[in-house]
């Protein structure tokens, strides 16, 4: 699979000027001019190298300024396209421009927390911290990678120490989700460009928070793209050498999938993982909807499978285990397949975790039943207990995601209380029920942005988050912070280690425990256990009964009952003890969320 020969690609800084190279087998001439020409018509003259690829030395090409290529095709039409592998873009319809990568890095005493400690907060930098909105709110120009530095303190207390960032790469216009890649090698300029994403991860790095790249593979564009027709080659009127151009290229995006039969396609797409984790220093990769890569329909059908996209979805893992071991690169699937997390030695794909539908979907469905005994706590414990790969941290658990809070839904609470989040009781409640859930569930958890604020709605790149919710619920981030701090500081949460010791489908109770029960060899060599009880009805129950595992004293460490977290308010706790039967005896609020220390 590696070509470890293949020309640098792009722009290669020389000790007067740049090398230049690019990939266009079906060209008659290519050239490049720019600002050092004063855009002439003729440009510099490129030679055509073994391998279709065209390249050159240009002296007078300096740093920052601008460049493209004209290539002339087969049938004599002159194209000026963009360089394909450009850092750094005047935007998605303008010039390429040189970038050196003369960043100074300081001396970096940064590591990657274990994955088992890992709590990721997903994030959008065009409206995670907005700055320039109008009267309504809307944003009239996208955040930037700056401006996202300005909360990093914030996550530090609230107890994050990973972000994963949505797409940066270079999008049509200013507002995106990301998710329509124009150039993919380039950051987006109204973020603040490479220097901007470098700013963002020294800074986060200095904090201890680890930084995680949202990557698109499954499919370029579909707009702004000079990847299309690039050397005005194409077949069937499809997208040239950098797409297939048959039924392969059908994706839910357009006809824009990657040809990944190609080697310099496999290359293009190899190269562009590894410069995101060499070059920017990132901690690891989140790549969109692999489905759309490895198959034709997104399905399991053995008919539309592109194995070609398995292979090079093993290479880029396989590197990245040799070259990062520490790193992550985390699939979305959604299928529920275990060979997503398996090894490739093994067969599999070798990601670290990936994304688990069986967990969110069934858990928002359960919380927002309108009716309480459409409440269904089986579903619950079956989202629990799901593995991947014999492993609770091969899968990434939540309730919101940008898909999850988008696309036809809304957030929780927005859905619990259509119109009504802030006001209402029970958006307030059974949004921490999800929160609890997920933070204490074998897995590695993830947030989306707001989702601390009970951001109402749904993501949007104009609406950008409302920071005011920050004073307006005061205890919800309380809630959340304690519960971080918990998912962080307990080994038993961090452990494989899951039992339902209650099980209440009349009453809508539930009890679960984390870590080894009492005199069990425990990995983290401590009895540090963990219990969790979730009443998911609009009832109180008096002097309800809860198995425990021994007789010994359980503190409460978290109680969330009636919009307010405070553990020292809870009382009512009994440990009961008749014969070989011990039990709490415990009056449950409403939707309460109890979480008890064993002897602590």
């Amino acid at each position: 699979m590696p070509n470890e020969n293949h020309l640098p690609m792009g722009i290669s800084k020389l000790d007067k000027g740049y090398a230049v190279s690019v990939w266009a087998p079906n060209a008659v001439n290519v050239s490049i001019r720019g600002e050092f020409d004063d855009w002439s018509d003729e440009g510099v003259a490129l030679s055509k190298e073994e391998g279709g690829i065209w390249a050159g030395q240009v002296p007078s090409l300096a740093n920052s300024q601008q460049y493209q290529f004209s290539i002339t095709s087969e049938s004599g039409v002159v194209l000026k396209r963009n360089d394909p592998r450009a850092r750094l873009l005047t935007n998605s319809v303008g010039a390429s421009i040189v970038y050196d990568d003369d960043y100074e890095w300081p001396q970096d005493s940064f590591s990657m927390p274990d994955k088992k400690s890992l709590v990721i907060y997903e994030l959008h930098i065009g409206t995670f911290n907005c700055k320039d909105r109008d009267d309504n709110g809307v944003a009239n120009k996208p955040g930037t990678f700056h401006s996202t530095i300005e909360k990093l303190d914030y996550l530090v207390e609230l107890g994050i120490n990973c972000i994963e960032v949505m797409p940066v790469n270079e999008f049509a216009g200013d507002f995106s989700w990301g998710y329509n890649p124009a150039y993919p090698f380039a950051v987006e300029e109204a973020y603040g460009g490479p220097n901007g994403l470098k700013d963002l991860v020294r800074e986060a790095h200095a904090r201890g928070i680890a930084v995680v790249l949202d990557v698109v593979y499954n499919h370029f564009g579909p707009s702004d793209l000079h990847l299309w027709q690039f050397d005005g080659w194409s077949e069937n009127e499809k997208g040239g050498i950098y797409f297939y151009n048959d039924w392969r290229s059908d994706t839910p995006w357009g006809d824009t999938r990657p040809d990944y039969g190609r080697e310099e396609v496999r290359q293009y797409i190899f190269d562009n993982a590894m410069m995101w984790l060499d070059e920017y220093r990132l901690d690891g990769l989140r790549m969109d909807m692999i489905p759309y890569m490895r198959s034709v329909s997104g399905s399991e059908n053995p008919a539309d499978s592109i194995e070609e996209a398995y292979e090079l979805i093993r290479w880029i893992n396989s590197e990245v285990q040799r070259r990062h071991p520490e790193k992550i690169i985390v699939a979305e699937d959604l299928h529920g397949n275990d060979f997503v997390t398996n090894s490739t030695e093994e067969g599999g794909l070798g990601y670290t975790a990936q994304w688990d539908a069986d967990f969110v979907h069934p858990i928002r469905d359960v919380l927002t039943q309108p009716e309480d005994d459409s409440r269904d706590i089986a579903i619950v414990e079956k989202a629990l207990m799901r593995l991947y790969s014999d492993d609770a941290f091969c899968r990434v658990i939540y309730v919101e995601s940008h898909d999850e809070v988008a696309n036809g839904s809304a957030r929780l609470a927005e859905e619990i209380a259509p119109g009504n989040v802030d006001k209402d009781y029970f958006a307030r409640q059974r949004s921490v029920i999800a929160a609890a859930l997920t933070l204490t569930a074998p897995g590695i958890p993830m947030l989306f942005q707001g989702q601390e604020l009970l951001e109402d709605l749904w993501f949007d790149d104009k609406d950008p988050i409302d920071w005011k919710r920050n004073q307006k619920f005061p205890q919800l981030q309380q809630a959340y912070q304690t519960l971080i701090a918990l998912r962080k500081q307990c080994p038993s949460l961090q452990s494989h280690d899951i039992k339902v010791t209650h099980f209440d489908q009349e009453n809508g109770v539930l009890a679960y425990t984390r870590g080894k029960d009492v005199g069990d060899d425990s990995s983290s060599g401590t009895n540090d256990k963990v219990m969790v009880l979730i009443n998911f009805k609009n009832q109180t129950h008096e002097n309800y009964e809860v198995p425990a595992l021994n007789s010994e004293q359980w503190q409460c460490v978290f109680n969330w009952y009636g919009g307010y977290h405070d553990p020292h308010a809870f009382s009512g706790c009994e440990n009961g003890n008749n014969g070989n039967d011990p039990k709490l005896v415990l009056n449950l609020e409403n939707y309460q969320v109890l979480i008890f220390q064993l002897g602590h």
